[in-house]
């Protein structure tokens, strides 16, 4: 991982940290749905917030292929390419 990319993941995580119930030290690949038990409506929040966050737009199309931390983190930073 570069120097933007673990930035990146370790943001997302502090994110999820505030966001979700679970107290678990949370990990790329805890599912978030499944292991970090968001569901649809706290997934959408999660999304605008790391949207503001990080100032870029997340596709609708984007969400199917984000299953996992690592995959959310992945498509962010392709977005802020």
């Amino acid at each position: 991982m570069t120097a933007d990319t673990d930035l990146i993941f370790n943001e997302v995580i502090k994110i999820l940290t505030d966001f979700t119930d679970n107290d678990e030290l949370i990990q790329g690949d805890h599912r978030l749905l499944h292991d970090l038990e968001l569901d649809s409506v706290k997934v959408m929040e999660l999304m605008m917030l790391l949207e503001d966050h990080f100032d870029i737009s997340i596709p609708l199309n984007v969400l199917p292929s984000v299953e996992t931390v690592a995959d959310l983190s992945h498509a962010i930073i392709k977005l802020k390419q």
